[in-house]
């Protein structure tokens, strides 16, 4: 029997769809309040070029297919695009997307159900014989179905401000192309229209093909500019495949004088480099000051006739200097160079420590502005202009700059002997690290950038230009406040942030420092690049005054111990700006890097390491949807769908590795009717991308597994405690027979916790809910208690603070005091985390002892901070209102 998959029937089962009932009033969808959205970063942004967010809506409130409109708080109306991403389990909408055009922005909108305004200049999407014409009514794109030119042209006003629009990769001496093989329309307007490239690196030479890609396009109605997201998965050899460059690249028609013409570049806090290619300021002879001015400023200089002749007659003997370059090889410097022409030499520029990754390149008649989000922190980056002096520019936006060292994934030591398992324990002993030979591969692992282009009429202002860079490092993005969250049910258990009394104010403190020190880690120990931003790292070294960055385990975080939930968690009870784009950051990261995307370990994410995919344990409990669902409800992000949408049967992966394959004591050959699954790290992760895929009106394949396997723990004479689950791939059930106890410390902590609290929500398991409230109170109960109720004690258990929150679950669902009491006290003594009664401070360390000037905690960990941070979070949600003193 094949296994059961998102494409075959169930055998044993009901498919159990989700229900989109018809029955949801259209009463109740109309009632309440409207809906209050403000941008995340506060006040209106300068440059708008589209944005798209996510809202919740309380269960049983709106139909599935609820539209809505938009207007500011005066009542004018404003064009928006929606469309549902989520549902409650009755089939009422849980959560809606929402998209609005390019038109200028308000501080603030009022949402509600009802119809939605037209654009004045509807995005529209025509499919013709071999290509996709997108038209915002102000930018005209044409996309190829086919071919290693994915865009033909970008063109406003009948003329084309770019063409041949392609990815280009660098291999040692060879040059690869992207090559499209399939296109394919997700949206088509009349807001948003997005359209999705899929294809492979092909080299020009030779037949290979390597470096798969999927690259989505965002349009938006009456914009000027289009957002790239582009995604690759590297699927070469690390001993071989050294990449020298990848990026994208187009070409700018080129038609002004060349002392019309304009080249800038911007650096991170809102400094500009602006020059002309030909430049007439600074000459000998002068051509007077309002000829000065307007090539300053950008606009077309007076006609060449009314120049100071000693100037105008010697315009051919200034040069013109037709090739630009901006690289950021480090987080700490950039520099920008410039030459006349190819074979001729560099002249330095200017230098800076942070770039912006924005440029802009072209004349007073049009030109093509450019960027590549955060540039400086995924270094070694480069945007190039060449031949901007001739009939056509060359821009190109390097991910990995072709003037850095090329890019080495290969593995960090020769295996020191660790031949087998035995040996492999002993090295796990000594450096945390969990070496296997061939297991510290990188093919599968994917990174994704997010780029904007602009296509321009004029050369822009001073001041557009720097709206347009702020553009791209921190896209606009519109958000609701922490109670409107709250009050919608979404995401589990937690609260907004409360300092009503002296205790709560106390915690908040505690809470507010450790994010604090973690975003100031960032930028003190430079934990950035190309492979690394987003990321934090393990565990301190109090001797180095450094973190591990180079033993083993304890070196770069990778998730654990759900880093993740952490800070999303504090961002959707403090609404904090920076708070969210750190959040943002480490789902991008660990979403990509972490995570297997193609080959024998796909599906899987890699425990923590000195590289992202050195350590040999794969497992689910890191490529977890737990840690992706945030990003994609609040922003409906397609990329993100499409990783979540990929786990559906990471059920498979069970058959492919074995994760306790170095520690198992008894024979074990994976089976498909009968998988050895832990009821917590990987049913846990399983859970998550089968109640997501749920909740997004998925395949009703994933309901099925997930009710499937949920009772089945609810049958289980030991419920949770059982430890371990025999899982039939092909009906997607557990075995109930199975008798055993058997509790790890890791178990509910890597999601399984805030998955379980809205499994339970969402569905009616009475069996599941009393296994689970039965292990939230018997793991940190007393043996007497254990004994009594399983027949055996759990033994020593460690974390003990970070279940305190499981505590105040069974607390909070019974209704029972003393387990509220219980929770609060195992929250403050801090077991195996962070004492109520502890430093709660840093220091400040400088040279000689440190190389930079750097603030040091030696108490914190990241375990211990992400696990405190959920559990005090949920505390307070739960049992906030019995907390003492």
């Amino acid at each position: 029997m094949s296994p059961l998959t998102r494409r075959t029937l169930l055998v044993g089962g009901s498919a159990l769809p989700l229900a989109m009932s018809a029955s949801i009033g259209r009463a109740a969808a109309e009632s309440g309040e409207p809906t209050e959205v403000h941008w995340l970063e506060g006040g209106a942004p300068a440059e708008m070029t589209g944005v798209t967010w996510g809202v919740p809506w309380p269960k049983g409130r709106l139909r599935p297919d609820q539209s809505f409109g938009l207007r500011t708080p005066d009542g004018t109306a404003v064009a928006m695009q929606t469309w549902p991403i989520g549902f409650w389990p009755d089939g009422s909408l849980k959560w809606s997307a929402h998209t609005i055009g390019a038109a200028p922005a308000a501080e603030r909108y009022l949402l509600a159900p009802g119809p939605p305004a037209a654009p004045a200049k509807a995005v529209t999407v025509v499919r013709q014989a071999g290509r996709i014409v997108v038209d915002t009514g102000v930018a005209r794109c044409v996309i190829n179905r086919s071919g290693r030119v994915l865009i033909d042209s970008v063109a406003r006003g009948g003329k084309v401000v770019a063409r041949k629009g392609e990815l280009v990769c660098l291999r040692e001496n060879e040059r690869y192309t992207g090559e499209v093989h399939k296109v394919t329309v997700e949206q088509n307007g009349p807001v948003r229209a997005v359209v999705r490239i899929e294809g492979k690196h092909r080299a020009e030479r030779r037949a290979r093909a390597w470096l798969p890609f999927t690259i989505r396009l965002y349009f938006h109605a009456g914009a000027e500019s289009f957002r790239m997201v582009h995604s690759f998965v590297f699927d070469g050899k690390a001993s071989d495949d050294f990449i020298r460059g990848l990026g994208v690249r187009f070409q700018v028609p080129m038609s002004d004088e060349p002392h019309n013409r304009h080249v800038r570049f911007a650096s991170a806090d809102g400094g500009l480099f602006t020059e002309a290619v030909r430049g007439i300021t600074g000459l000998r002879r002068d051509p007077g000051a309002a000829v000065r001015a307007a090539q300053i400023a950008g606009r077309a200089t007076p006609a060449v006739s009314t120049w100071d002749t000693r100037v105008s007659s010697r315009l051919p003997l200034i040069p013109a200097w037709g090739d630009y370059t901006l690289s950021q090889l480090t987080a700490d410097g950039f520099e920008i160079r410039k030459r006349t022409k190819e074979g001729f030499g560099w002249v330095h520029a200017a230098a800076g420590t942070r770039a912006g990754g924005f440029g802009y390149v072209g004349g007073v008649s049009g030109g093509f502005a450019f960027g590549l989000r955060n540039f400086w922190e995924t270094h070694p980056t480069q945007l190039d202009i060449r031949g901007a002096a001739g009939d056509s520019a060359e821009v190109t936006l390097w991910l990995w700059s072709p003037d850095a060292r090329p890019m080495d994934l290969r593995f960090y030591h020769d295996g020191m002997g660790m031949d087998t398992y035995p040996e492999q324990l002993e090295g796990l002993e000594i450096t945390y690290e969990d070496y296997e030979p061939g297991f510290g591969d990188p093919y599968g692992i994917a990174r994704t950038s997010e780029l904007m282009f602009w296509a321009l009429d004029a050369t822009p202002s001073a001041e557009r230009l720097a709206a347009q860079a702020s553009a791209v490092r921190t896209p606009p993005l519109l958000v609701t406040t922490p109670q409107r969250m709250r009050a919608a049910g979404v995401f589990g258990d937690w609260s907004p942030v409360d300092r009503s009394t002296p205790a709560k104010a106390a915690i908040e403190d505690r809470l507010d420092f450790l994010f604090d020190y973690y975003r100031k880690q960032v930028g003190q120990r430079r934990w950035y690049g190309f492979w690394d931003y987003g990321d934090v790292m393990h565990t301190y070294d109090n001797d180095r005054h450094e973190w591990r960055y180079d033993v083993g385990g304890y070196a770069w975080d990778n998730s654990e111990l759900s880093t993740d939930l952490w800070l999303w968690y504090t961002y959707l009870r403090s609404g904090r700006a920076d708070v969210f784009r750190m959040a943002e950051a480490m789902t991008r990261h660990t979403g990509e890097v972490d995570v297997y995307h193609l080959g024998k370990y796909a599906d899987l994410g890699t425990r923590h390491g000195v590289q992202h995919w050195a350590d040999s344990a794969k497992q689910l409990r890191i490529s977890t949807v737990a840690n992706r669902r945030f990003l994609y409800f609040l922003t409906a992000d397609e990329r993100i769908g499409d990783l979540m949408h990929d786990l559906v049967d990471a059920d498979k992966t069970f058959l492919a590795l074995d994760p306790l394959r170095k520690v198992r004591t008894e024979p074990y050959e994976p089976d498909p009717k009968a998988l050895a699954i832990s009821l917590g790290t990987d049913w846990g992760a399983l859970a998550a991308a089968w109640f997501t895929e749920w909740e997004r009106g998925g395949d009703p394949i994933a309901k099925t597994k997930l009710l499937n396997t949920c009772t089945a723990i609810g049958e289980l004479k030991n419920g949770f405690i059982t430890g371990q689950g025999m899982y039939d791939l092909t009906t997607g059930k557990f075995a109930t027979n199975t008798v055993a106890v058997s509790v790890s410390h890791l178990s509910a902590v890597f999601g399984l916790v805030e998955m379980c609290s809205e499994i339970i929500a969402a569905a009616d398991l009475p069996g599941f809910e009393r296994a689970w409230l039965q292990y939230c109170t018997l793991y940190n109960g007393t043996a007497a208690e254990q004994i009594a109720a399983v027949g055996q004690s759990f033994g020593s258990l460690n974390l003990k603070q970070a279940h305190s929150r499981l505590t105040a679950y069974a607390a909070f669902r019974t209704n029972n005091p003393a387990l509220a009491t219980r929770a609060w006290g195992e929250l403050d003594r801090g077991e195996a985390g962070y004492p109520a009664n502890g430093p709660w401070r840093s220091e400040r360390i400088t040279g000689p002892v440190v190389l930079n000037p750097v603030d040091e905690a030696t108490w914190v960990s990241t375990n211990s901070t992400a696990q405190y941070g959920l559990a005090a979070i949920q505390c307070l949600a739960l049992v906030g209102d019995r907390m003492p003193g």
